[in-house]
Formats: C-alpha cells, structure tokens, sequence
C-alpha cells in the first residue's frame, strides 16, 4: 500500500507538470485545487449526506437512475457527487440532481480521512468499477455503509489473479455488490466474495426515461424527410471509413440518409471527415431548418444530442468497435431499432445478447456493413421484427435502480 500510494501521489504530481500542455491534466490538476476548502464551505457534516462516486460521463449515466431515485425515496437527505475524471465532470458539474459536485480528491490515506470528515456520509455509493483503496478501506473502517453497483466481473481481472490478493481484499469492504450477471455471482462467490445479487444494469432505466422524453428536433426533421436514416454514434476513424463505404453504395440504389455524430469533434477530426466522402454533407452547426433536407450526411459537432438522434434512425451503428470497445449500444436499441459496431465487443453484455438475438450484427469490415444496412433497410419484415427484439430486451432489463434501493440500508 506504501507503493500504491506513493504511486497515486507521482499521478497527481505529472499531472500539475504536465498541464500547461496538456488540457485534460489541466482540468484534473485545477479541478482539485483548494478542493477541501470549497468542500466545508458547501458541505454540513451534520447534515444526511450521501455519498455517489462515478468514474467519468457513462458511469454517470449508469449512476443517474440510482441518484434520482434515492432523491425521490429520500427528499430530506443531501447528495455529494464526484467524478475522477475531468471529461465527465466539466460536462455534468451542473447537475441539479446533486447537491453538491466535485472531483474525487487524490486516493490518500489522508485525504481519504480528510474528504470523510468533511461530508460524513450515511451511505457510499460506487458506480461500476472504480476500486479506490484508500477511500474504500477508509470508509469501510468507520462502517458506513458501501455499496457498488452495475458491476460485471470477469475472470481476466486482476482480483482473481494467483498474485491478487491485496486487490481482492478491496471487494469485501463493499456491503453489498449489485452485479450484472450471474457469471459475476459465481465468479465472486467462488473466490469467496459472498454479499453479492443481480440488479441488472441501471443503463436500461436510464435510456428509458431518455426515449420517452425525447423531443423532436425541428432541423433534424427537415433533413431526414421520407428518406430511410442511418445514425452512426460516437464514431471514430476506423469506424468512419467504413461507414461512408457502405453508405455511398447504398446511395446508388437507395433513398438513404446518415446521420454521424463523431465522438471527438475537435476541428480536425470534423475536417477529416468532411474529406472522407463525396456525398452532400453539412455540420449541424452550419445547417438551418431550410436548408438540411438538401443534404445527405448531417455531421453532428456538439455534445450531448446524440441520444435523441436515435429516434430518426431506422438502424443505427455504434463506434468504438475497432478500438477498446464499442460505445454506448442501448441509447440506440431503446428506440426498437438494430444496431452495428466493430469486432471488440465481448466485453458488453447487452451487445453479446443481442448479437445472439438477432437484433445487434458485428462486422469487420465495409463490405459487411454494406450487406447489414441493405439488408434491414431494403426489407421492412426483417427491420420491424429486429426492432421488437430491441424493444423486448430494453423491456425485460428495466428495474435494477429499484432492486438496487430496496437491499441498501440508509442510516
């Protein structure tokens, strides 16, 4: 533990070094300045404070169900909300479902103490997989209860390793671990992690509520028309390649429209994809209600649209595929639609089960991104039937926010 916190303390010491180059280490570096100080102007230790930690923007949005339930369940108590990472908390510090929001202090032992005396929760929440020892053990310790949720664990992992035993200690501070899957149960109880129970996946709930609150966008209605729509989501550059391939043959014989929302829209990025292809394109920020339908590609270049894009989508292809794994598959298929990505996918549960129900297809490359899209959208018995299975599997997964509030005990 002396190596792991010294460690945590080099991590946060390149950071300041680095910042003035870098603008993610920036933000971390000035996020946790003068933290505990702003900490006890806002926070009142004798208040009912509870305690949400998220790693970054999905694991929010894993979080968010859970969060606005317990508000709802909960009215009187006080919610403090951290993230580690800067690109979900410069996104989502204005949250109004949280009392209070900030970056998680440095894993210390001392802040960990510190940060705990400040807020003195009654109940710690984790979301998904951020394992911070000092903080959990420290938390632990003082018997508050912990809880992590929406968790998946897989034999790979290094808690299950000859050599992970001081990492698989940190699994027994959690009072109650809300995983995924059964695999998980068995995984953990077999190396003899027993507080444990399937609660499902909090994501569904929260796409649920996305869809059914979603409002039409008057440009992005203008633009797709009669036409079929393809909406390509958090798309990298491997992903694009493919996508514009496959779309500009479906063009030659098919009224098809794609809509692409890149998942960095950085100048340079949108640059190369305005390069990437010959069809009428134009950025949303560039569009008007009057002027999209003339256009066949819409690129999306802000943040935070994407989930609604789904509902003008007659199948949609989600990114990430080619890289360290796709992206957020169910804000697509909650709209009863199929849905595309690359081959690194294994690791989602919902992308493996709706793969082998025949809503989800992975590719590998343009020629069979080409044979899906055909495919659905030139046979309107096989896309209405893909749409139900969707529509049945985000149905049948609703719930865990509730399963996960009624086996918590609140002080």
């Amino acid at each position: 533990m002396f190596f792991y916190t010294l460690g945590i303390r080099f991590y946060n010491a390149m950071a300041k070094v680095i910042s003035p180059f870098n603008e993610k280490a920036k933000l971390y570096s000035q996020g946790r300045k003068n933290l505990f100080e702003e900490l006890s102007k806002h926070i009142n230790p004798n208040d009912k404070n509870v305690w949400f930690h998220v790693s970054s923007l999905g694991e929010f949005e894993q979080g968010r169900p859970v969060i606005e339930k317990f508000k709802q369940q909960y009215p009187d108590y006080k919610i403090v909300l951290t993230f580690f990472s800067p690109s979900g908390y410069e996104i989502r510090k204005n949250y109004q479902g949280a009392d209070y929001v900030c970056y998680m202090p440095a894993d210390t032992p001392s802040n960990a103490k510190k940060f705990l005396d400040i807020i003195n929760p009654k109940a710690v929440f984790f979301v998904k997989y951020d394992f911070w020892y000092n903080f959990l053990n420290e938390v632990h310790s003082r018997e508050i209860p912990l809880y992590i949720f929406s968790s998946i664990f897989r034999p790979n992992q290094i808690f299950f390793k000859f050599y992970g035993g001081k990492y698989r200690k940190v699994l027994t501070f959690f009072d109650r671990i809300f995983v995924q899957n059964q695999e998980s149960v068995d995984l953990l109880k077999s190396h003899g992690i027993t507080q444990c129970s399937i609660a499902g996946d909090t994501r569904f709930d929260r796409v649920c509520e996305i869809t059914k609150n979603a409002q039409n966008i008057p440009l992005v209605d203008n633009f797709c028309q009669d036409s079929k729509v393809i909406v390509a989501g958090s798309s990298w550059p491997p992903d694009e390649n493919l996508i514009f391939n496959a779309v500009e043959r479906l063009k030659q014989n098919t009224d098809v429209k794609l809509i692409i929302a890149p998942h960095e829209i950085h100048e340079a990025h949108l640059s190369s994809i305005e390069k990437m292809t010959n069809l009428k394109h134009i950025r949303y920020s560039q569009a008007t209600e009057n002027n999209s339908k003339e256009y066949d590609v819409l690129i999306i270049d802000n943040i935070g649209m994407l989930s609604r894009l789904y509902k003008y989508a007659d199948i949609a292809y989600v990114g990430g595929g080619f890289g360290s794994g796709i992206h957020n598959i169910l804000e697509a298929v909650s709209y009863s639609i199929p849905v595309a990505f690359g081959t690194n996918y294994k690791k989602f549960k919902e992308a493996v089960d709706l793969v082998s129900l025949g809503s989800a297809c992975t590719i590998r490359n343009a020629e069979e991104l080409y044979s899906v899209f055909n495919r659905y959208l030139t046979d309107e018995a096989l896309l209405k039937h893909a749409g139900e299975i969707s529509q049945e599997y985000v149905q049948k997964n609703l719930g865990a926010a509730d399963k996960i509030l009624n086996e918590a005990k609140i002080k």
